[in-house]
């Protein structure tokens, strides 16, 4: 799991890499997983992709045994893991997907490491004494993540033509704007999980320089929805 921000467009936000984490997950169909997550300030980049199963090289024909989900790197000095994860589970309903097509729909939580496996049962035990009972939910150690497709890569984001052609005037290539942070968030927008104003607020706290701040702001506020 590579946490660097090497490379970055200066649009970018840049946090150093120990600050970072990422934590994959399963609910079902990964296109509003990934504009639920993305909307949240702390969430700095989302990806879809294929995880779980032993298939050497999913695609969305040929899945094999893994299961659709969404991949976030985010700063837990912001949002932290338990916030993320109670709305992991509140956010589906593991016994209505599971088995949904296979394994496609799972629903998983892949850990990275024995801290993020502490929140999960800290957070599930919180579940319990709130009376919320059991929860079908497949929880192992990270393996490996299969990024999706392109066309599966900020889903309702592309159904806007002008946010890409807008956004396609700061980012060199498609693939690095459907990676950045404005990406995840203005897709969280496009699915009605966060509004304009609430982004724009959030910009001046962004690591970049005040310059490329003004910059994006004003190139989003002319987005035609």
């Amino acid at each position: 799991m590579d946490h660097s921000n090497e490379g970055l467009n200066a649009m970018e936000p840049i946090f150093p890499n120990s600050e970072l984490q990422t934590v994959t997950l399963g609910m079902g169909c990964f296109w509003s997983p990934e504009a639920l997550f993305g909307h949240l300030p702390g969430v700095i980049r989302t990806r879809t992709g294929y995880a779980g199963g032993t298939t050497s090289q999913p695609t969305y024909r040929e899945m094999g045994d893994h299961t659709e989900t969404v991949q976030l790197e985010f700063l837990p000095s912001v949002i932290r893991l338990e916030e993320i994860l109670v709305r992991f589970w509140d956010g589906h309903k593991p016994a209505n997907i599971n088995d949904y097509k296979g394994r496609q729909y799972q629903s998983l939580l892949l850990y990275a490491d024995e801290r993020q496996l502490e929140s999960v049962e800290q957070v599930l035990q919180q579940r319990k004494e709130q009376g919320k009972g059991e929860l079908d939910t497949e929880i192992v150690p990270y393996s490996a993540f299969h990024r999706a497709e392109e066309r599966h890569q900020k889903y309702y984001l592309k159904r806007y033509p002008d946010v890409m052609e807008k956004l396609s005037r700061i980012y060199a290539t498609e693939a690095e704007l459907v990676d950045s942070t404005i990406a995840a968030r203005l897709n969280g927008l496009a699915k009605g999980y966060t509004s304009l104003e609430r982004i724009l607020l959030e910009l001046p706290q962004w690591p970049m320089e005040l310059e490329r701040q003004r910059e994006l702001s004003y190139l989003i506020r002319q987005i035609r929805w």
